[in-house]
């Protein structure tokens, strides 16, 4: 089922996107940042990776205040056709049903966010229906990918649209003014995705990265196995660039998403990156946008045996090790938590000059 072209968002170029730059961070800030945790009244290092994380982030943006008091999680929603071949317990229905509830912001990731004070995007970038879902974004590029069993699941003209749909996405929230994103996915059959695009990235076999989604049997998680292993074969993807893996085997979630971490890259701001389908799309991004993963902030390694070797890949050290496997952006959002506790200290400039004691020295 097609849908119909935006002409909108038909205008973004793979000679374009190949000619996407991005800047190094702003190592003076850094430093500042690095400095000042120094001076706040606790051991060295005491705060750990957040310290660095919040270095980041300055450095990202450009200021040694750090502040990512407005924040919001974007959620890519698409169906994926390889579902055909049952890889999945769950029909394309469910999607949607899910889409529905964060339109309402009554999904897990919605009732996480409302907690800390985060806001939900969701967008329907190719979600198989016609008809719009309340409260969701409609950015739609194609009604679901097709079956990459039996074809690519999607041309590179629309891969690149669903690129240009992230980066766009990320300049509207940049100018609304939020100061951190991050990712969030909805769509049945995307850990399939993601792990067709994982092994074809890291040139390792399907069953290194495959694992069982939302809990298939050992009969399903043998067969999507096998249908990655044949798709890695039939389009030749050990020897294919970061656009023909995505247009071959990804989904437009995964797509999307790639353009909000190049969109993050490109307007400086820091993306918080969630489960594997979120990190396939962080590598995806680095290859297509060399640079772009210093913009990347990790959350979670998850359960997905796809994730840690994808972070591995692109030299990021989660901070979450729970074995989450819900999605949608959630622990990307208890990752914002995390942020928020750590700068709390950072911003609360007790130093040890105000306690009369020494400071630590840093050898």
């Amino acid at each position: 089922m097609e849908c119909s072209e935006k002409p909108v968002w038909n205008r973004f170029t793979r000679e374009e996107l190949g000619q996407l730059a991005v800047r190094p961070l702003n190592g003076e800030i850094r430093k500042r940042v690095l400095d000042h945790w120094d001076a706040v009244a606790k051991p060295i290092d005491g705060m750990g990776i957040f310290e660095t994380l919040t270095a980041q982030i300055g450095a990202i943006t450009g200021n040694d205040k750090v502040d990512i008091s407005k924040k919001a999680v974007i959620i890519m929603c698409a169906d994926n056709g390889i579902v055909e071949e049952g890889i999945s317990q769950s029909g394309q229905e469910v999607t949607a049903a899910v889409a529905g509830l964060m339109g309402r912001k009554q999904s897990s990731v919605g009732r996480m966010a409302a907690m800390i004070g985060a806001d939900t995007i969701p967008v329907d970038i190719g979600m198989n229906r016609k008809e719009p879902v309340e409260g969701v974004l409609d950015r739609k590029i194609r009604c679901g990918t097709r079956n990459f069993k039996k074809e690519p699941a999607m041309t590179k003209q629309e891969a690149i649209r669903a690129i240009a749909t992230g980066i766009d996405i990320v300049f509207s929230c940049k100018t609304a003014g939020y100061k951190i994103l991050a990712t969030g996915e909805m769509g049945i059959g995307n850990t399939t995705t993601s792990s067709a695009v994982a092994a074809a990235l890291l040139k390792c076999e399907a069953d290194i990265v495959t694992g069982r989604g939302a809990g298939l049997s050992d009969a399903g998680l043998l067969r999507k196995r096998q249908v990655i292993a044949e798709a890695l074969e039939k389009y030749d993807l050990y020897h294919a660039d970061a656009l023909t893996i995505l247009s071959s085997v990804g989904g437009l979630d995964i797509a999307g998403l790639t353009g909000v971490c190049i969109g993050g890259a490109v307007f400086r701001v820091p993306i918080v990156l969630d489960g594997v389908i979120s990190i396939a799309a962080a590598l995806l991004a680095e290859r297509i946008v060399p640079g772009t993963k210093a913009y990347l902030i990790p959350s979670h390694k998850g359960r997905e045996p796809a994730s840690e070797a994808l972070l591995r890949e692109l030299g990021l050290e989660p901070v979450i090790d729970g074995k989450l496997a819900l999605g949608e952006g959630t622990g990307a959002v208890m990752m914002f938590s995390l942020l928020d506790m750590a700068l709390s200290v950072y911003s609360g400039r007790t130093t040890f000059r105000e306690i009369q004691i020494e400071q630590y020295k840093r050898f």
